[in-house]
């Protein structure tokens, strides 16, 4: 007996240490989370901090609340401390007082993480929070507007120690600088709390008669001061304002007409979680992330209701699935308990058989034994089969649980895409009016011009919710691509076209390279190359300043095509470059945008098999995409336009000062009209009876009226004649002695009617003289006739005939002729352009072009090529030389572009005219 106990014991050792290893291990990581208070705001960050914790394995969150006590809350803090936490979050109460504590476990190496308020120190690892001082400017903005530049405010504040409280304090004084006319009568502390703030709010009323808003730094503050002013019957004249907007308070108050508005306070709990994680596991994380914000009034109160108390179902739900998940896990844990119990149990068992056989020395009956023992094991095998069919079966309810769950995440992201699909149904009710409106031939001109606007953006708002839904496309991987032959040197080219306006509206140099002896067909999906052109050309326009420049190269490396856009005054640093194509990332929190445009443009470009880079330094930005060589047989070039919503997206991408008339050829589709005049009215008058017809430019002054005629040189010109400054007159004279503006006709309005004040006017230049109060058909009728008369001085100088007419300036004709001598004097150079041309004569490209097709009807382009053709058919009628010979005679780069020219001039080839003449 005495080698069975070392038996006994041996299993006995491995029973323990069995049982030992399916005991729950500890957890890897501690977090201890410090609030300085109890509100509702905090307790929804510490429910968001708790549910996002449970994402990740071994992660166990300890919270404790300081209740707005700055002894309580340093306690708190040195029991984390104390208790050897792997990471620290911490809300400070109040700066200074918090200060110390959170250095001391910052020097003992503790992470520390400070959210919603910052210390009086640079001693932390990451600040996650919103931008206290642009809320209060915000705040200040929207009081701004609500009262109209106008009133009186005072603003009840926090603690007077916390850093929000400052922060706001210091953003609502400058949001406030921008109004005059509103004033601060006051400014006192609520200390975070309804009743304080209630207390001060009535101390407010006894000491300020009128009071037109109250501005509480969150919306306990305001509900406590809505009440006191409840009390005192004042409610009737005046607005409140707070901040934060939660379902349970915030929300209920803006629907109950409590508050007039509140700013969303985001609480960022799960971020916090996020990035905590990322320093426990040694990921790189921002230092600083804020979060943002936007103001929830009655127009989106109701929304936003619906949306929390949906959201919050969700994680009803998302909470429920995670008892049931844990409770499966327990009981799986127990399970697996009772099973090495049961493994062990049999060890043990089968260790006292062999005692027994030890003991009893007897082989038959040790037989006999393990016959016995023999149908033990098969029944208990049979046991572990039943209890192995158990495990399987609960190993798959937890998968079909895991499957719940992922359902409900995806629920949310799933929700936010058909609210976009459910934009595309009110949007198209909103279009389809419009264009009924639009389709009414009684509809007025400023009516067409409002329902314009609405046309076009609505079509942009479709176009961006298409993009949103596009993007949900990619990331479910139900984007498909359609390839087919695609011409891609082509379509650059037309697409380059529809950019032009754009470019000249903020005077942006515009480059194209790309080699004319290179194949660059491929397989593609039109579409998608088409939406990534749009979008890397767009953000070049966007981010390029006035008198910038914008480059496009296009080339064959390799096996690879590359294609680089390149825009100048804009820098993007290192890190934003890595992060630039994330989804939803914006640099610097650039407007305007979703942040997905560069996202998709590198999903369109994977989709194909290519890869898109960026790179910026002091000169500009640049992307580079690169797409595979492929060789495409049967291929039948298709060249892709850009769609005229697109063309309407490109025109709105600048600001200009003009809103339609501009320089360059887009000014060929109508004439444009200057209006000079000092008073405003006259000048909106006016406008809108020109708008109809005309393209309208405005100036205030006779200065300001000479320096738009210089740049946009207009049709016609209608001036004012008493004006501050430079008057009517001596704006006509000088107008009239600059050989840019010349040839404008003039007409001079004016309340003088004596004769002498109208031969001073015509002495100064003035093509006609209307008399105030004026009517608006005579105004029009002259000027149809003024340009009527314009047009027949065109056919003279376009067709080369005599000038004999008196009211043609000496000035004018000497420019044609100068213009004529330049042309005839350079024809050889193959290189010669239009900004050649415009040095040569003393004036820029745009001024140029609009002088010559004032009075010519053509542009300088199309003079040239006149003038060369012309040139061409004398020479092949005079001489012997051949069509070759003559085609670089006149400055044509090839003979086969010169036939072609050749025959659209004269209706017939060089060479069929050579038979014709031999």
């Amino acid at each position: 007996m005495k080698q069975v106990y070392p038996c006994i014991l041996f299993f006995l050792c491995l029973l323990s240490l069995g049982l030992a290893s399916c005991t729950r291990t500890a957890p890897r990581y501690r977090i201890g989370v410090s609030q300085c208070s109890d509100d509702e705001w905090r307790r929804q960050m510490n429910s968001e901090i708790t549910r996002e914790a449970r994402f990740y394995d071994g992660v166990l969150v300890e919270v404790r609340t300081a209740k707005d006590d700055n002894a309580r809350q340093e306690e708190d803090i040195r029991h984390f401390i104390n208790e050897g936490v792997d990471l620290l979050v911490v809300a400070p109460n109040e700066a200074q007082s918090i200060t110390p504590v959170v250095e001391e476990a910052y020097n003992k190496g503790i992470p520390v993480i400070l959210v919603d308020r910052k210390i009086s120190s640079d001693k932390y690892t990451a600040y996650i929070g919103a931008d206290n001082h642009a809320i209060g400017r915000e705040v200040a903005a929207y009081i701004g507007t609500l009262l109209q530049g106008s009133g009186s405010v005072v603003e009840i504040t926090g603690l007077s120690g916390s850093t929000p409280a400052i922060e706001r304090h210091k953003g609502f004084l400058e949001g406030l600088s921008a109004y005059p006319d509103i004033r601060l009568l006051a400014t006192g502390e609520g200390a975070w709390q309804s009743g304080p703030a209630g207390r001060k709010m009535e101390a407010l009323l006894d000491s300020f008669p009128q009071i037109d808003v109250v501005f509480a730094q969150n919306d306990r503050m305001a509900s406590g001061a809505y009440e006191a002013a409840l009390r005192r019957q004042r409610t009737g004249r005046m607005s409140f304002v707070g901040i934060d907007a939660l379902s349970g308070y915030g929300l209920e108050d803006i629907l109950a007409d409590r508050l007039t508005a509140s700013f969303i306070y985001p609480t960022g709990g799960d971020r916090v979680v996020q990035i905590a994680m990322s320093i426990l596991q040694g990921r790189e994380f921002p230092r600083e992330t804020i979060l943002g914000t936007s103001v929830v009034d009655s127009t989106n109160a109701p929304v936003m209701k619906m949306q929390t108390a949906h959201i919050s179902t969700l994680d009803e739900k998302i909470e429920t699935l995670t008892g049931r998940m844990s409770q499966y896990l327990a009981r799986y844990a127990t399970q697996q308990v009772v099973l090495y119990g049961s493994l062990f149990a049999l060890l043990l068992v089968v260790g006292l058989l062999v005692a027994v056989y030890l003991s009893l020395h007897a082989k038959n009956r040790l037989n006999r034994e393990l016959s016995m023992q023999k149908g033990k094991l098969e029944e208990q095998k049979e046991q572990l089969v039943v209890q192995k069919e158990q495990l399987i079966e609960q190993k798959t309810q937890l998968e079909q649980l895991s499957r719940e769950l992922e359902e409900a995440t995806h629920a949310k992201l799933v929700f936010f895409t058909n609210v976009s699909h459910d934009f595309r149904t009110p949007l198209t009710l909103i279009a389809d009016p419009i264009e009924q409106l639009l389709a009414n031939p009684a509809l007025d001109s400023q009516s067409h011009r409002l329902l314009e606007l609405m046309k076009r953006n609505v079509r942009i708002l479709l176009r961006l919710v298409n993009q949103i839904l596009d993007f949900r496309k990619v990331e479910n991987g139900r984007m498909e691509l359609h390839l087919a032959p695609f011409d891609l040197l082509g379509s650059l080219r037309s697409w380059n076209d529809s950019f032009r306006m754009a470019l000249l509206k903020k005077h942006i140099t515009f480059h194209f390279e790309a080699p004319s002896d290179t194949d660059f067909r491929m397989m593609a999906d039109a579409e998608k190359m088409e939406r990534i052109y749009f979008n890397l050309f767009s953000n070049a326009l966007k981010y390029t300043p006035e008198n910038g420049k914008i480059t496009v190269r296009l080339s064959l490396t390799g096996q690879n095509y590359l294609l680089s856009v390149f825009n100048s005054g804009s820098y993007i640093s290192a890190a934003d470059v890595k992060a630039i194509f994330e989804r939803f990332y914006q640099v610097d929190g650039h407007q305007a945008g979703t942040g997905i445009g560069l996202a998709l443009v590198r999903a369109f470009v994977e989709m194909h098999g290519g890869d898109i880079t960026a790179g910026s330094d002091e000169k500009g930005t640049t992307f580079t995409v690169t797409f595979p060589w492929q060789e495409v047989s049967q291929y039948h070039p298709t060249v892709v336009t850009l769609p005229a919503d697109k063309q309407e997206v490109v025109s709105m991408l600048v600001d200009a000062e003009m809103a339609e008339a501009e320089e360059g050829e887009k000014a060929e589709s109508g004439p444009v009209v200057l209006v000079i005049d000092d008073n405003a009215d006259i000048r909106s008058y006016v406008t809108s009876l020109l708008s109809g017809e005309y393209r309208v430019l405005a100036a205030a002054d006779g200065a300001e009226g000479i320096r738009l005629a210089m740049k946009y040189v207009p049709d016609v010109i209608v001036s004012d004649v008493m004006m501050p400054g430079v008057d009517g007159v001596e704006c006509c004279r000088r107008l009239k002695s600059e050989l840019q503006t010349c040839h404008i006709p003039v007409i001079l309005l004016t309340a003088c009617s004596l004769d002498e004040q109208r031969i001073q006017g015509y002495d100064g230049g003035a093509d006609s003289y209307i008399s105030k109060p004026f009517n608006s058909q005579l105004l029009l009728s002259r000027i149809h006739n003024l340009l009527a008369n314009r047009r027949q001085l065109k056919q003279f100088f376009g067709d080369g005939q005599t000038i004999e007419k008196e009211s043609i300036s000496d000035m004018d004709k000497d420019f044609v002729a100068r213009f004529k001598s330049l042309v005839e004097e350079k024809m050889k150079d193959t290189e010669l352009n239009v900004e050649d041309l415009g040095r040569e004569m003393g004036m820029s490209r745009v001024q140029l072009y609009r002088k010559l097709k004032s009075l010519t009807n053509y542009s300088p382009n199309e003079l040239l090529r006149q003038m060369r053709l012309k040139k061409a058919a004398s020479l092949l009628a005079s001489s012997d030389m051949t069509v070759a010979e003559v085609a670089y005679e006149v400055g044509f780069s090839s003979p086969s572009y010169f036939t072609k020219c050749y025959k659209e001039q004269f209706g017939e080839s060089p060479t069929e005219f050579l038979k014709r003449k031999g």
